[in-house]
């Protein structure tokens, strides 16, 4: 069944709530803007993607590990990295609405709506005239794009605008017993400053050597004034990322190396790669001197998954001027004591999270003359299919439930395994289907006599005879972990 881009983000969206994908946080409340909790299922497939990830970045690479830093750090840390003089965006207010909007974004949104129009001189143009006010920081220029090109309020339809502000986007919060007199700390808006803090720590204890990296998983937080489309651009979000510690003069070298290791992993789980293209940045952060996006194609256009930047030595070396320790390696190869630079590659789990249902979910018109029938089905990677497979006894007597139990409990102490005898078998493999379950074990009366199931393929939805004593063998060869880690 075709759908127009819309009416699938939407179909997705409902359909990650409908079946404990994803619920709106403090729903019963009336919900939370851009805060969401993850269902029984959603929270199995993110589990299974950072499982993918770090299997991928510290068990296949010796010279990788992980850590799990605090999200509090001393304040001095973002100052350090510049988050507490540099971390804004560009606000621009509607005084009709009352609403705030991210001026860069106005003007990327007009820029889409030319490419779609096909006045590409037009999106071409006011792409670098947007490129070259950002370089500059230049608020004004900004502002004046809005104006030239007629952009509108979307609430109001007016374009009655402010002037262009710098919005910080850090929470801040007190730690101390007493407010009044508590020191003002940050929830971390990156994962990335609790590994360049922890560099020596690591590097002396596991007797590392350079190249190395360092590898975690966790949550930032970051005041987006424009918290928009679902679980993309959150409050609360959850970062996969990887510090790669290099020597000056090779960053570039190991920059090209993990642009290209990235997009394999990405494409090793079955994604189209027509899906993915990297977009070069044309505006550098301050610490970088290279950087590009795995962009991914969304029902909403081509946005950021992931980035890959050469960072410099910049985090390591304002962490040594603002701490007053020494955070230098001695390379005993070259016999040369340097700060090393670093290559980041980061991952938003949320956004991957979104990609992955977005590329599995399949609308599907099994119509065959005059009667008519459909599915929804979430084609994910077995490996990160929430549910390996469903044991289903066809009726509730004769032993079946109990023959069906027997085989639970043999497969649930290797996979995560769901029982279900409530409807008819076809409804429960619709349901299966729609979360993505990649076997359904069919228990029938043949079972207790010849020690058989019908083991069905999501897919395909094929049906065939096993011996029971084959089932670890079978489901334990289609998700292990080997058939995407060796891609």
């Amino acid at each position: 069944m075709s759908k127009s881009t819309d009416e699938l983000f939407k179909n997705v969206i409902s359909h990650a709530k409908e079946y404990g994908f994803v619920f709106p946080s403090s729903e019963i409340y009336d919900g939370l803007s851009a805060v969401y909790d993850y269902g029984q299922n959603g929270s199995e497939l993110k589990n299974n993607i950072k499982t993918y990830w770090w299997k991928s970045m510290v068990q296949l690479h010796e010279n990788i590990v992980g850590i799990d830093a605090a999200i509090f750090m001393h304040p001095k840390t973002w100052k350090a990295s510049g988050h507490v003089d540099g971390f804004s965006d560009p606000m621009i207010d509607n005084k009709d609405s009352k609403k705030r909007y991210r001026a860069d974004q106005l003007l990327e949104d007009k820029i889409a709506r030319y490419e779609k129009d096909g006045k590409k001189e037009k999106a071409d143009a006011l792409q670098t005239n947007l490129d070259d006010a950002l370089k500059a920081d230049n608020l004004v220029a900004l502002r004046d794009l809005i104006i030239e090109h007629e952009i509108v309020c979307p609430v109001s339809g007016t374009r009655n605008w402010t002037d262009v502000r710098q919005f910080n986007l850090m929470f801040s919060t007190q730690m101390g017993a007493i407010a009044d007199d508590a020191d003002q700390i940050y929830l971390r808006p990156e994962t990335a400053q609790g590994i360049f803090v922890n560099f020596l720590n690591v590097q002396k204890t596991g007797r590392m050597k350079i190249p190395f990296g360092i590898a975690q998983i966790g949550k930032a937080f970051r005041n987006e004034v424009i918290a928009r489309q679902f679980i993309m651009r959150m409050r609360e979000f959850e970062q996969m990322e990887m510090q790669f510690f290099v020597r000056p003069g090779e960053e570039m070298k190991w920059y090209a190396y993990w642009k290209e290791a990235r997009l394999k992993w990405h494409l090793a789980v079955g994604t189209p790669a027509e899906k993915y293209r990297y977009h070069d940045h044309t505006k550098l952060a301050h610490y970088a001197n290279a950087a590009v996006d795995i962009e991914f194609e969304f029902p909403f256009g081509f946005k950021e998954v992931e980035g890959i930047h050469s960072r410099t030595d910049f985090d390591l070396s304002q962490h040594q001027e603002l701490s007053g320790k020494k955070l230098q390696y001695f390379d005993s190869e070259i016999n040369q004591n340097y700060i090393p630079y670093v290559i980041e590659t980061s991952i938003g789990l949320d956004r991957m999270f979104l990609l992955t249902m977005i590329n599995a979910y399949e609308e599907q018109d099994l119509s065959e003359g005059d009667k008519k029938d459909s599915r929804v089905v979430l084609k994910l990677h077995p490996c990160l299919a929430p549910v390996k497979a469903a044991i289903l006894p066809l009726t509730k007597k004769d032993g079946l439930p109990e023959k069906a139990r027997e085989i639970m409990n043999r497969l649930k102490l290797d996979h995560n395994i769901i029982y279900e005898e409530k409807d008819s078998i076809g409804k429960r493999y619709r349901r299966q289907d729609a979360i993505g379950t990649p076997f359904c074990i069919t228990v029938d009366h043949q079972s207790l006599e010849d020690n058989t199931v019908t083991i069905r393929h999501r897919d395909s939805m094929l049906q065939e005879r096993v011996a029971i004593d084959q089932l670890d063998k079978i489901i334990g060869e289609l998700v292990s972990w080997k058939n995407l880690l060796a891609k």
